[in-house]
């Protein structure tokens, strides 16, 4: 036998140990144990989880929520680093050497009334958890509470992020100029599903979620009588005519086969009803496939904005908000880590329970971590018609599926430990 009939073996033995990850009866075995480990905590999963939910906390604002997650890491014994990026938290566990991998959570709320009735209502007027964030948070909490219990079994060293800020605000941005991936190779995160049935989970390869920018316009013309509007130079014109062209980006301007959104959201102009007033102000947000789409559509929002202001003779400044509303690039799953969820999803809830995801067109800053180094967003499922887990996130009337809890936690857990079982290159 030749060296390269060696070699040719070794790489099979690889790709076979790194393609399978237990045996059919370690199988059943391993998920009935992780699975039945996580339903022995659900009493204190949705525990945790009301309690977050009860005292929501808008983005860099989560210090009740940071010291909860502390306080639950001291307990367990887990070492963390506190603050990152303000609020944030990252806790460590494992052998401390490579492989790392990282696991993220979000826990800020949204600037929401909350119109559902029960007893564990937002305590808070004007602030809601109406994306599913303290979700999130408990369910890594879950999962460092299950690997805690596994330090044994972790051939390498597992990071959990607990990220403030998501919500718009560059959480994520933040917390990696503080170098929460240092060494890490590959990270994961999931985000609740209200159509999805509870149970159940889907991930897609390649792009999942929008690019996507805000802008703000001013356009800027002479203010006067209304009854003599040749004396003055009318913005709510040259605003209309600009707000007309600005639909015709995606209709005109786009490949037909890949999906962006221009939506035009607010128009504030003068207060009186015989007055042409001096300036109109306009916005909205900008939503591509590709990060790459974004800034070119974002170039042509100007171009557009100006060019249509400067046909009816007024000045026009666009603003795209960066300090405040960070562009978010695309969220853009890697496809081994990818094929790692949907295996680890079937050897956990069943191959029918593994679904491919739907591309949306909302923004997740997860896709900065995805800039660095490899990653996978996945979606769980949290509908569930008999206690009202029905509505969108963002809705007043967002209602979660707590049965979600103990299954996100143990995901977490498989997701992480086979991960390093796969990817440990140790002789052994």
């Amino acid at each position: 036998m030749n060296a390269y009939s060696i070699a040719a073996i070794y790489l099979f033995a690889v790709f076979l140990s790194s393609s399978m990850v237990l045996g059919s009866e370690e199988d059943e075995v391993y998920a009935k144990e992780i699975m039945g480990a996580a339903q022995k905590e659900k009493e204190w999963l949705v525990s945790v989880r009301r309690q977050i939910h009860e005292h929501p906390e808008l983005a860099f604002q989560e210090h009740n929520t940071s010291s909860l997650i502390r306080a639950q890491l001291h307990n367990l014994g887990i070492p963390y680093t506190y603050p990152v990026a303000k609020t944030g938290v990252v806790a460590q566990l494992g052998s401390g050497s490579r492989p790392i991998i990282a696991i993220r959570a979000d826990m800020d709320a949204l600037p929401l009334q909350e119109l559902v009735e029960w007893e564990h209502k937002s305590k808070i007027d004007g602030r809601m958890h109406a994306c599913g964030h303290d979700a999130h948070t408990t369910m890594l909490l879950g999962a460092a509470k299950l690997l805690s219990q596994r330090q044994d079994k972790l051939q390498g060293t597992v990071r959990l992020i607990f990220q403030p800020a998501e919500e718009g605000a560059r959480g994520a941005s933040q917390m990696i100029k503080e170098g929460v991936l240092q060494d890490a190779e590959a990270i994961f995160s999931l985000h609740i599903d209200s159509t999805t049935p509870t149970g159940a989970i889907a991930s897609i390869p390649g792009a999942f979620t929008a690019a996507g920018c805000v802008f703000e316009a001013r356009i800027v013309g002479v203010g006067g009588h209304a009854a003599s509007p040749h004396t003055n130079i009318d913005p709510v014109l040259a605003t209309s005519f600009a707000i007309l062209a600005l639909q015709q980006l995606v209709s005109r301007e786009s490949d037909p086969l890949q999906s962006q959104v221009v939506s035009v959201t607010f128009v504030k102009g003068g207060t009186a009803l015989n007055v042409i007033p001096s300036y109109v102000k306009f916005g909205g947000t900008l939503r591509s496939q590709t990060t790459e789409g974004m800034y070119h559509f974002r170039q042509r929002i100007k171009e557009v904005i100006e060019g249509q202001a400067g046909v009816h003779r007024c000045k026009a400044y666009v603003d795209f908000k960066e300090e405040q509303y960070t562009p978010y690039p695309a969220v853009v799953n890697d496809n081994n880590l990818h094929l790692h969820v949907v295996r680890v999803g079937q050897l956990l809830l069943g191959s029918d329970n593994v679904h491919d995801a739907k591309k949306v067109m909302a923004g997740e800053d997860f896709a900065f971590f995805q800039q660095l180094i490899p990653g996978a967003m996945f979606s769980i499922g949290i509908r569930n018609d008999k206690v009202g887990a029905i509505h969108s996130p963002h809705s007043p009337f967002f209602f979660l599926d707590e049965e979600v809890l103990p299954i996100g936690a143990a995901l977490h857990t498989a997701l992480a430990e086979l991960y390093l079982k796969q990817h440990n290159h140790t002789l052994r």
